[in-house]
């Protein structure tokens, strides 16, 4: 089957720093890199490299062809992102010697894209396919109900976390992805704990503590590999990424979070975004003895 992406393109600046800085500090930072990211397109990528066939639905400006190539490459369908006025999404990323980041975001195309756009892509959709969207672009609750109206499974991203947005796609998901911060800001904002909130399927990542499980009223936990993390950033979206495409693959939720939760901590060891999510044949060799010489 085919997974549709309705997702951000950034063009990401990272910043290495000894630590992140303090409100009116000027910190000098020990280097540059530049790279494709977006949590949309992070996600893309990441079905990719696990083997879906994954269709990015989204918006550049005419500085962005590089990262619409960057997404060709690594075997993303690109024919639904369109070319607008205006600069593409790009994001300021600080990363300290701890692996923790600090991120800043100027959505640029990725605010324009036109729910007619996301329209004609998803006329190619099959129904049993799998609709797949986060909180960086515009038309995500519109073409949450267009895709699951049309017979598609919907997954949603809930990050960057607002209680509205998440509000407006919940009628129509099938399986809701978030953090445990995220979590705890949709339990403030509902008064109910996500296990209440009466979807199919919930799972909730716990960084280094690994993930949650929530279906039909029951819990599971998962453990995470250990690691030394380098660069946390994209880690929640290669494990998203992973996770639907071996869910469309018909693979039950406990073999697609154990493979999604390895390809996320090898994903944590590396410099970068989406240029450095693991291929699935990486991922399913982490934690393998090594061969006897």
């Amino acid at each position: 089957m085919t997974v549709w992406n309705l997702g951000s393109i950034n063009a990401d600046h990272v910043y290495r720093l000894p630590r992140l800085p303090l409100a009116g500090e000027t910190l000098g930072a020990a280097s540059l890199a530049h790279g494709l990211g977006g949590k949309g397109a992070n996600m893309s990528v990441a079905l990719a490299r696990a083997g879906a066939d994954a269709r990015h639905i989204g918006a550049v400006g005419a500085d962005g062809a590089w990262m619409v190539e960057r997404l060709r490459s690594y075997g993303v369908g690109t024919d639904a992102v369109a070319t607008v006025e205006g600069p593409s999404g790009h994001a300021i990323i600080l990363v300290d010697d701890a692996a923790e980041n600090l991120i800043v975001t100027h959505a640029g195309a990725n605010a324009r894209i036109e729910p007619a756009a996301v329209a004609r892509a998803l006329d190619a959709a099959a129904p049993g396919d799998w609709f797949l969207t986060q909180n960086e672009t515009a038309a995500q609750a519109d073409s949450a109900a267009l895709a699951r109206l049309r017979g598609l499974s919907v997954a949603y991203a809930a990050a960057p976390f607002a209680p509205d947005a998440v509000r407006a796609v919940l009628p129509h998901l099938s399986l809701l992805v978030l953090n445990a911060v995220e979590a705890e800001q949709l339990r403030a904002a509902t008064g109910e704990g996500v296990g209440a909130l009466g979807l199919a399927h919930v799972l909730v990542t716990l960084g280094a503590e690994g993930c949650l499980w929530l279906h039909e009223g029951r819990e599971w936990r998962f453990a995470a590999p250990r690691v030394e993390a380098v660069d946390t950033t994209g880690a929640g979206d290669t494990f998203t990424g992973f996770a639907l495409a071996l869910l469309d693959e018909g693979r039950e939720m406990p073999e697609a979070v154990a493979l999604a939760q390895k390809a996320a901590a090898l994903k944590v060891t590396r410099a970068g975004a989406a240029d450095a999510i693991p291929a699935r044949a990486e991922a399913e060799r982490f934690g393998e003895a090594p061969e006897a010489g």
